[in-house]
């Protein structure tokens, strides 16, 4: 199965690695093939010679996270089948006005980076601000709780109303010992 996924041509370097470092892994670790256009942002994923054939599909979350701004090493634990990535379009919440998304994306970074670190803490999640985009690295219960605490800071809740709801969920994320 051949798919294709557009990245902004700004991660296309990080997608590469140096000497073509992370491209190899990614190849090496699934069997599968990249076709890079570096000049428009575009992937080509070849799987059809993959053993697994839904690796394709974590691939594509993969090269969608490095491009959403994720690290390639954050990127990679989306091969493990417990992992997964969701990207919330700011524009969903305010509108298509710049000033709007830019607010918002400086209501989930906090200062100094403070809320998206309280997230991440409180969640065990990992979480990317990157264009128009917050996407999140996570298992399935740190997604839920992430994925609504994003919810809430985006649809206007205050900063003090989100952490409380994160630390009334914290016994939940133990519970269920999940974590990275």
């Amino acid at each position: 199965m051949i798919q294709l996924v557009r990245i902004p041509v700004e991660r296309i370097g990080v997608l590469i690695g140096k000497d073509g470092g992370t491209k190899d892994i990614i190849e090496m670790r699934t069997g599968t093939k990249l076709l890079i256009d570096s000049q428009e942002g575009d992937v080509q994923i070849d799987s059809t010679h993959s053993e697994d054939p839904a690796i394709g599909l974590s691939v594509l979350n993969v090269v969608t996270a490095i491009g959403r701004g994720f690290s390639p090493k954050k990127a990679m634990l989306l091969l493990d089948e417990d992992c997964f990535l969701e990207v919330l379009d700011i524009r969903d919440y305010v509108g298509k006005k710049q000033e709007h998304v830019m607010r918002m994306r400086a209501r989930v970074i906090g200062s100094h980076g403070k809320t998206r670190a309280i997230i991440e803490e409180l969640t065990g999640a990992f979480i990317s601000v990157y264009g128009n985009t917050v996407s999140v690295i996570a298992n399935g219960i740190q997604m839920n709780i992430a994925h609504r605490a994003l919810d809430m800071l985006l649809s206007g809740s205050e900063h003090a109303a989100v952490y409380q709801f994160l630390e009334k969920m914290r016994p939940q994320l133990k519970v269920d010992g999940m974590g990275f």
